[in-house]
Parts: C-alpha cells; sequence; structure tokens
C-alpha cells in the first residue's frame, strides 16, 4: 500500500482528558509501502501526580516524568508525523480524542485525516479470533510484545499488526473487497477510504481465484469439495493384546507412558458393544479416556460397517475430540475413518438468507461489523458453525435472520448445493463417527423427525451431565424476552417487518390467492392486545413469585416453585391471564394458517425474495405453535409429573422473567426413549460413582445393573505423594454464623494462604453472593496488591478467558463458581492451591432439588442419602479434580467446610476421592505444612 499509515499509543493519567486527565508518554510508529520507516517515543510530565494504579498499570512513575517535556514541547514533531497519513491505533477513538485534546490545550487545530482502528479490522478480518485485545492478538499473531501497557511498545506491536492486516486485507478476492466496501460506511473508522484505494489499485489486475475458493451468486466462499469415497478393509481385529495397542499408540505419541487402565478402558468398550451391553465407565484423571473409548469405538465400527455416536457436554471437548484426540487417532489406525460434527440447524447458516440481507442497506454498527464478518468467514469455513466466529451480542441478533431452519418453503434451489447444513446430514450418513452435544442428541430424540442417521452404539463423554440435560429436554419454558423478540419479528403493520411484508405479498396475489382482505388495522389490533396480555402475564408470573419468596426485595434474582394445589388469588389470575394469551396467539396462528395455506393450494410464480418471506412467516407461526403448547403445559394443564418454578431477575422483573417445568424423574423416559432403543451406550466420565458404587447414577439415568458392565478405573496419578488435604479446625461452622462474619473469616485464611503459596490458587464457591463478598473484602484488604485478583462475573471474560489470564501471571488467584467446577484444565505449577469454600450440596428450596426429594419421601425413600448426598459426592469430586491434572503436578487442597469431620456423611465425601493424607490444622500450621511441603 502506499499510503502513509502513523501507528499511535498513548499512556496517560485516566481516560477522562476534560476532568483534567494527562499524557505521560507517547509513541508513534511510521508505516509505509507494508514497512516500519520511523518511531518516535516520548515520556510526558503531566504537571500532575501519577495515580497509584496507573503507576501498577504502565511501569511509569512521577520520577521517571520528572524531567520529561511538556506536551507543547513535543506537540510540532506530534504533528510533522501526522501530517497526510492515516492516524491509526487499537481502539482509536480513545487515542485519538486524548490527543485532540492536548493539541487544544496546546493552541493547535488538531488532526482531521483519516483514522484507522486495528480492533475493528481485526474483527471483520479475523472473525474466529476469541479476543481482539492486544496482547492476545500479538500472542496469536506471533508477535513479540515484551512490555504491555508502555505507549513505545504497544505502539511497535500495534504497526505490526496493522503490516498483517493490510496484507490480509489486500489478498481477499476483489469480489468479497466490493462488498465490504459497500458495507464499511457503516463502520467507525476510515475503512472505506482505505478499501478504496485498493481497489483502484486492484483494478488494474486481472484476478483468477485460487482453486479453494469459488464465486456463487456474488458471494465467494471456500470450496464444496466432494471427498472420496474411502475404502475400508472388510474387516481389521480388534487389538486384544495389550502389547498391539502400546505399537498402536506409539505411532502417534513420540513419548508414550504405558497406562495399565487405558487399555482396561479400550477393552470394556470393545466387550460393551460386542455383548450389546450399556456401561458405566468411570475413568480417573489421567486415565486417557478419549482415546480411551475412540480406539475401540473405531475398531468395532470397522468391523460391524456401524456408526458410532459420540456425544460430549461441553463444546470445549468437541474442540478437542476434533482437533486433538481424533489426529492422534488416525495416526494409530490401520484404516481411515471418517468424522462428522453434527449440531442444531440453527447452528449453520442460511447462504440464501444471507445473499438477501447483503441487499438490505438500512443497517446499524453491529450488523455492517457482522456482515463483514461472515464475508471474510466464509473464504475459510468449512462447516457454515455460528460456534466458529466470534459474534457481538448485536451481531448475535443478526445471526437469527441469516440462521438456517426448517420451515417448510424451500430457499434458492441454487444455494442447495451449498447447504451446510444439508452437507454435515448428508456425510454423516455415510460417516464412521459423529459427533455432537447432549443437546443436540436429546433433541433429535423428542423430536418428530430424526436428524441423525439411524445408531445403535453410543458413546456419553461426561456422562454425569446426561441426567440434568435431559430433564430440559423433556421439559418445557416460557422467557419474556424470548416471546418478546419473536414478536418484534413480525411487527407491527408500520414497522415493515414480515408483517407488512406478508400483506404486501398478498395485496400483490391477491387475484391468485382469492383471499378475503384483512385490514392491517385488525391484524395490528391483534397484536397489540397480544403484546398487552403478553405483559400481564409475565407482570402477573414475577409478582406471584416476589410475593411468595421472603426478603425477595433483599435478593438479585429468585426462584420460586409452581405450586397449583396452593389456590391462591394470585395462581387464579396467573391461570386467567394465560388462558386470554393463550386464545389470542390462537387468533394469530389461524389467520397466518389461512394466508400460509393459500399459497400452497395453487401452483403460483414467486421470486426468490417471496419463497425467503414464505420461510420466514412459516417458520414464526410454527413457533407461535409451540409457544401456545407451552403455555398448556406450564400453566393450563399442567402435569403432576413435571416440577414447575418461576426465575425472576428482581432488578428488571419485566425483562428477565422465565417458567420452567421439567419431569420430576426422567429415568423412565430415557429408559423407555433411549436406553431400551440402543444396542450399546457406554457412559463415561472422570465421576460417576459415589463411595464406590454406581447405584446412584443407575438410577437417576434408569438402568439396572444386569443389563450393563460396570467399571472403575483408577487414576495413575500417585495422589498420596502429590495432593495434601487440610480442613481448617479454626473456622465458624458455616450455618453457626451470618454469611460476613463467614465471609470475613475465610477471607483471612485466603490471604494467609495466598501469600505462602504465592497465588497460583482457585476458589470454588458453590454461591456467587458469597464469592462476591469475598472478592471485594480481598480488594479492600490491601493485603494482596501484588496480586492478580480474578472473579468469575466481576473481572469479565468468560469461562476460557480467565482461565488463560489466570496462567499467564504469576501471582494470580481466581474465584469461581458453577461452570468452574469442572472442565477447566490448569496443569503444572499455574495451579499448586484448590480451595473449595463448602460442600456443594444443592440448595433444599431449589425446585427441582424441592421437588426430588418429595417424591423419594412420598415413595418411602431416605431424600438426603438417595438424592442430596451423592450429588453433592459427584460435584465435590469434579471440583477436587482441578488441582492434580499430571504426574508432575503437587499441590494443597483446603476445603473450608468443617462438616468434612464433625458429621457422619462427611466422610462419605472423602470416601468418594483418591486416598490423600488429611490434615485437620489451624491456619499457622497449615502455613507451616505448606512451607515444608512445597
Amino acid at each position: 500500500m502506499s499510503n502513509r499509515f502513523v501507528v499511535v499509543d498513548l499512556e496517560t493519567t485516566g481516560n477522562a482528558p476534560k476532568k483534567g486527565d494527562k499524557l505521560i508518554q507517547f509513541a508513534a510508529v511510521v508505516v509505509e509501502d507494508g514497512e516500519i520507516v520511523e518511531q518516535f517515543s516520548s515520556l510526558v510530565n503531566p504537571g500532575r501526580e501519577i495515580p497509584l494504579f496507573i503507576e501498577e498499570l504502565t511501569g511509569l512513575t512521577d520520577e521517571m516524568v520528572r524531567d520529561a517535556p511538556a506536551f507543547e514541547e513535543i506537540a510540532p514533531k506530534v504533528l510533522t508525523l501526522l501530517d497526510d497519513a492515516y492516524f491509526v491505533a487499537h481502539n482509536v477513538l480513545f487515542d485519538l480524542s486524548f490527543l485532540q485534546e492536548e493539541l487544544v490545550n496546546a493552541g493547535y487545530e488538531g488532526f482531521l485525516g483519516p483514522v484507522l482502528d486495528t480492533v475493528e479490522m481485526s474483527r471483520f478480518l479475523f472473525p474466529t479470533y476469541d479476543s481482539y485485545k492486544l496482547n492476545e492478538l500479538a500472542i496469536r499473531e506471533g508477535l513479540n510484545h515484551e512490555r504491555p501497557h508502555q505507549a513505545d511498545s504497544d505502539a511497535y506491536v500495534t504497526a505490526e499488526l496493522l503490516i498483517i492486516l493490510l496484507k490480509r486485507l489486500w489478498n481477499l478476492p476483489q469480489v468479497t473487497l466490493e462488498q465490504l466496501h459497500k458495507l464499511s460506511g457503516g463502520l467507525k473508522s476510515d475503512v472505506a477510504l482505505l478499501l478504496d484505494d485498493m481497489l483502484l489499485e486492484k483494478e488494474r489486475t486481472i484476478e483468477e481465484l485460487p482453486h479453494s475458493l469459488e464465486r456463487h451468486r456474488g458471494i465467494v466462499l471456500k470450496g464444496f469439495e466432494n471427498k472420496k469415497e474411502q475404502t475400508t478393509p472388510s474387516s481389521i481385529p480388534y487389538p486384544h493384546q495389550d502389547e498391539e495397542k502400546e505399537a498402536m499408540l506409539l505411532k502417534a505419541f513420540h513419548e508414550y507412558e504405558k497406562r495399565s487402565g487405558q487399555f482396561k478402558m479400550m477393552d470394556s468398550v470393545f466387550r460393551s458393544f460386542s455383548d450389546q451391553k450399556h456401561a458405566l465407565i468411570e475413568a480417573g484423571t489421567g486415565v486417557g479416556k478419549s482415546i480411551g473409548y475412540l480406539l475401540p469405538a473405531a475398531f468395532f465400527g470397522n468391523e460391524r460397517k456401524e456408526p458410532i455416536v459420540i456425544s460430549t457436554h461441553t463444546t470445549q471437548l468437541q474442540e478437542q475430540l476434533l482437533n486433538k484426540d481424533i489426529p492422534y487417532l488416525e495416526k494409530m489406525l490401520p484404516f481411515e475413518i471418517s468424522i462428522v460434527l453434527l449440531k442444531g440447524r440453527s447452528h449453520y447458516i442460511s447462504l440464501a438468507k444471507f445473499e438477501q440481507t447483503l441487499k438490505e442497506e438500512d443497517d446499524n454498527y453491529d450488523t455492517c461489523l457482522t456482515k463483514m464478518q461472515v464475508l471474510t468467514w466464509l473464504l475459510e469455513t468449512e462447516t457454515g458453525d455460528r460456534d466458529e466466529i466470534n459474534l457481538s451480542s448485536g451481531g448475535l441478533i443478526y445471526w437469527n435472520k441469516i440462521k438456517n431452519d426448517d420451515a417448510a418453503y424451500f430457499q434458492h434451489k441454487s444455494w442447495m448445493n451449498y447447504d451446510f447444513y444439508l452437507r454435515a446430514r448428508k456425510a454423516a450418513q455415510n460417516a464412521d463417527f459423529i459427533i455432537t452435544n447432549h443437546s443436540f442428541l436429546l433433541t433429535d430424540l423428542v423430536s418428530e423427525q430424526s436428524i441423525l442417521p439411524r445408531y445403535d452404539y453410543c458413546v456419553l463423554d461426561e456422562g454425569h451431565h446426561f441426567e440434568k440435560a435431559a430433564g430440559k429436554y423433556f421439559g418445557s419454558s416460557l422467557d419474556y424476552l424470548d416471546i418478546r423478540i419473536l414478536l418484534s419479528q413480525f411487527g407491527l403493520y408500520e414497522q415493515k417487518q414480515y408483517h407488512y411484508q406478508f400483506e404486501q405479498l398478498i395485496k400483490e396475489k391477491a387475484s391468485a390467492l382469492k383471499l378475503e382482505s384483512r385490514h392491517s388495522f385488525e391484524v395490528n389490533q391483534l397484536l397489540g392486545e397480544i403484546t398487552y396480555e403478553m405483559d400481564e402475564f409475565f407482570r402477573t408470573v414475577a409478582l406471584l413469585a416476589t410475593k411468595k419468596v421472603k426478603n425477595s426485595s433483599a435478593m438479585s434474582r429468585i426462584t420460586y416453585r409452581l405450586k397449583e394445589e396452593e389456590k391462591s388469588k394470585e395462581w387464579s389470575a396467573l391461570k386467567a391471564c394465560g388462558e386470554r394469551f393463550y386464545f389470542l396467539i390462537k387468533d394469530l396462528v389461524d389467520y397466518l394458517n389461512e394466508r400460509l395455506s393459500a399459497f400452497t393450494k395453487i401452483d403460483i410464480v414467486l421470486s426468490n425474495e417471496q419463497k425467503l418471506l414464505l420461510q420466514e412467516v412459516s417458520a414464526f407461526r410454527n413457533d407461535l405453535e409451540g409457544l401456545r403448547e407451552n403455555l398448556k403445559k406450564l400453566i393450563l394443564k399442567p402435569s403432576e409429573e413435571n416440577v414447575a418454578w418461576i426465575d425472576v431477575d428482581v432488578r428488571a422483573p419485566q425483562n428477565s422473567t422465565t417458567i420452567y417445568a421439567q419431569p420430576i424423574t426422567i429415568a423412565e423416559q430415557l429408559k423407555g426413549e433411549f436406553f431400551n432403543k440402543k444396542k450399546s451406550v457406554v457412559i463415561t466420565s472422570a465421576t460417576l460413582s459415589v463411595k464406590n458404587s454406581f447405584d446412584y447414577m443407575l438410577r437417576e439415568l434408569g438402568l439396572n445393573e444386569e443389563n450393563c458392565n460396570l467399571e472403575q478405573i483408577e487414576s495413575p496419578f500417585h495422589y498420596k505423594e502429590q495432593v495434601q488435604l487440610v480442613i481448617p479446625n479454626d473456622l465458624p461452622e458455616i450455618n453457626s454464623v451470618s454469611v460476613d462474619e463467614y465471609v470475613a473469616a475465610i477471607t483471612e485464611h485466603i490471604i494467609s494462604i495466598a501469600e505462602a503459596t504465592k497465588g497460583r490458587m482457585l476458589i470454588l464457591f458453590t454461591s456467587y453472593d458469597m464469592l462476591r463478598r469475598t472478592y471485594h473484602l480481598m480488594k479492600e484488604s490491601g493485603l494482596l496488591e501484588d496480586y492478580v485478583l480474578m472473579g468469575q462475573g466481576i473481572t469479565g471474560g468468560s469461562r476460557t478467558r480467565l482461565t488463560r489470564n489466570f496462567q499467564r501471571f504469576d501471582k494470580a488467584i481466581l474465584l469461581g463458581t458453577s461452570s468452574f467446577w469442572e472442565g477447566i484444565d490448569i496443569p503444572g505449577e499455574d495451579l499448586s492451591c484448590l480451595i473449595i469454600v463448602r460442600l456443594p450440596f444443592s440448595p433444599p428450596y431449589e425446585p427441582l432439588t424441592e421437588a426430588k426429594c418429595n417424591l423419594i419421601q412420598k415413595n418411602g425413600g431416605n431424600p438426603f442419602s438417595e438424592y442430596s448426598l451423592p450429588e453433592a459426592i459427584i460435584r465435590f469430586k469434579q471440583g477436587f479434580g482441578r488441582l492434580i491434572r499430571s504426574t508432575q503436578d503437587r499441590g494443597f487442597v483446603v476445603v473450608f467446610d468443617k462438616r468434612l469431620y464433625t458429621t457422619s456423611y462427611g466422610k462419605a465425601f472423602l470416601q468418594s476421592i483418591p486416598e490423600v493424607p488429611v490434615n485437620k490444622l489451624d491456619i499457622n500450621e497449615t502455613l507451616d505444612l505448606i512451607e515444608k511441603w512445597m
């Protein structure tokens, strides 16, 4: 590129120049012809003290800037650098507005040229990256970022990033560049100007698309290769001897350590498939369970010509299987295998809908940027799967417009050959392995039309989640925000959404359709009544919950179990509202049915856009039918077999109120609908047993021991040598003091232990409220200023991002709840201490827990020993498993809950984890042990 780009980064005393914040460092790097040609950096005397937190962040002190020039002295140099150039920065609005203020204060006009933002450019040029922070992008692109938060280092790395972005932009197909150019006017920086210049230069050359890309209806995308049929040997026997397995593993793993437990698991999986029996296999951490089931499943599928379905609970495990474990497996096997990842239809893009939306021009910022992301993503995606692309919240709203769905009307016929969803389904018909997740597997199970091909053999990894996941799919829900968004898609006539477009189409085809005209006012009135009744219905729902829950005003979120037998005024009002809402929706469905059926009765010529509109209206009608069905199940005719509850955010009850219902127990449904219909299902996890017994899991899943192979495979780790478990004896009983007193007591312990272990600590909570209080008390103490504190839901970021940041700092403390009890993997010295704040019992008033316990009691059982205790033990085992992830790991598990030794059931927790030394110590003894042992 012949343009001149000046990449700027500033360090400042704060982010409000109008309130007196000043510059403390200016840095600029000049890029010309794709190369760095000049650098300038200067410290700046702000004429005021640098705040402590800025000093910690940047490493710049008052002493360092004392003899530095004032900004007025370097302003002429700054303006000379910026003359006739693009102003570039990472998050340009901050740097530019701050610099403008400084220039104006120094008596200059300020910068008036074009600007580029490397955050914005990265978002649409690297649509699949999970973070656009400068240091994360630097790592991803292999750039050396020595001193983050110092202007000269930040500016240099941003300049290197800009060069990469410009090259990436230049190498895009011309058609894609033209489409990006049309959309770029909606961006915040001057990408449109940059693309103007690029397209002028490109016009001088004749472009041929690379073989990997193809163009269809004006959109360039990665070519759809027809993979050749694999020739599979008729039958290669399973390697029953350990030596044979070892030889295969050595082909894939150069530093392979023999694990007898892994061989034991392989044989158990193969035997279960061969004997057509179900299996529960608990494989301890480090067994290598993914290869432990993949290898025997591959041999069995090859021998019997049977597809094997692998289902996981999390997308992280799916990614690990696809990107790590299966490539290893392919090196090991003496035959080829085909693998398909299959998800629900809405995960895939509809290219026909995307083509249509590219013609729409009334876009907001998020929509413009997301369209640009999709255009560059299509050049590389082989799956068309939404999970690959990093969408903003506004981008997710746009995705709903372009997602694939199963409405009755077809998209443009020529797009059928490019349909990612149909392609995945077709590939699944001939695949050896179909990888999916529990939610899709269960959706497929309860849907009228199966999407998965016929299969008789299945592995459920992370199997301890299957029963809870199944509860949701045999249940139903009503969510205020979802319904409001659904109705807004149809919209009032004057809003020119589907309602307006549909009526325009009917008017255009009126003579052929022979439909009785309905005035738009009538339908508008109906929609108004539906919206009013929806608001009334959910207002009544929220009122019922807040009235029934004690101290609801002091809580941020409340849950209340709906019990029809109460016969209260509120319940009667709720049913009356529900009936009015139900019949109004029926009126709208009838209106849509009448009009949609008119199109199916006659042979009528429709454009592609009109077919897509009918597809959308039909999908909307189907969603309304589903809404009506859920209203009936939840409110009008609730089943005694179900437990229903209300979930309300007290801070915004109007926008976040949901009603849920699901079967109290789903053992019989799973048995009848799933396990009895499959020849062999292998359920595996690191946590399936309680006190070395599978009784709890068998009961929850509806399985019986006679038709099950039960296998416990111990971890190869030496827990006795690797772990010390400590139960402090100088903390109060958790239920004997107030929450504030308990938080104060544990915070003192956490601070002392953190100083002894130098951080590297994960703290698991069962309550977000207690996590938040502890985090703020740790911060306020001022005793952990050298440590990086990260709190789930407080410091921001996903679980993956928090975990990655935790590993990046030497002295880090991570506070987590719910999802942090499992699935995070922090091997080595990054994690040396795990604190479990309290035993993870579900609250007894939690609706599902309460209903399950009531049912067990009604049947003459013991709710605590049959449900509450085993459920807590399974979760405790998951939490305990976070610490030791390899044979080299060593560390401490500290459990603050004294019930481990003061109650009879406490032993059950200790009997369910690997045998480790248990120490009951006060804080000083604990610190001595840490010092000696570490």
